[in-house]
């Protein structure tokens, strides 16, 4: 099975190819990278790597190799299962487009791959409590009870009730979907850390899935 590493580095000309020659050193198989974000302020960049390793190596000889390059730091390394790629978000458009009276749902069942979670949900809020509309297979149930969740005026980090117990040490993205009353939410569990690049992307897709929906 592939590994999925997230990397911050200097966002300078060589960095990348110094993280990637240090992948391919200590024995990794570079598939595909994906640029998370870009911070002007820091002037560092975070990237998504997918890589293969070669029989008996192990993660941490990845990490080690990464870490022992000056300004890198890896922020997050497991196991990916999502198809063995990275999903981006044009072809995540493109696959909203192809079904327009459906996206909102496509939208759904796209997002774990796009944003490498583990699940996705799309909820609506009714008079008495909140009801799963779409959802992929490995996303929780939602307990009864109430969240303050809404109205979300824009994509944000969510916290869920302390006894909700299978959503324990989850992180929660959501972004609003079509009105007040409805949200798409995706969740990781354990990390990596929801940056502001991937909630501002999540608002994007959302939005874009909400106008095709409305073309069907």
């Amino acid at each position: 099975m592939p590994y999925l590493l997230r990397v911050e580095l200097p966002d300078v000309p060589g960095s990348l190819g110094r993280v990637a020659a240090a992948i391919g050193e200590a024995g990794g198989d570079i598939e595909a990278i994906e640029i998370v974000e870009k911070n002007l302020t820091t002037g560092t960049a975070v990237d998504d790597v997918l890589l293969e390793t070669a029989p008996g190596v192990m993660p941490d000889s990845i990490v080690s190799a990464c870490t022992g390059l000056a300004g890198v730091e890896v922020l997050w390394i497991s196991r990916y299962g999502a198809g063995g790629n990275l999903f981006l978000d044009l072809e995540a458009v493109e696959a909203l487009t192809a079904t327009p009276h459906s996206a909102l749902d496509e939208l759904v069942d796209l997002v774990p791959i796009t944003f490498r979670a583990d699940w996705s949900l799309r909820v609506r809020r009714t008079d008495s409590d909140v009801k799963i509309v779409h959802n992929t297979s490995a996303a929780p149930e939602i307990v009864d009870g109430a969240v303050d969740w809404f109205p979300l005026s824009r994509p944000a980090r969510l916290e869920v009730p302390e006894d909700w117990e299978r959503w324990t040490s989850t992180l929660i993205a959501a972004a609003p979907l079509g009105d007040k009353d409805e949200l798409i939410l995706f969740g990781r569990r354990g990390g990596p850390a929801i940056l502001d690049s991937e909630l501002a992307r999540l608002g994007h897709l959302a939005g874009l899935a909400v106008s095709i929906a409305k073309t069907a």
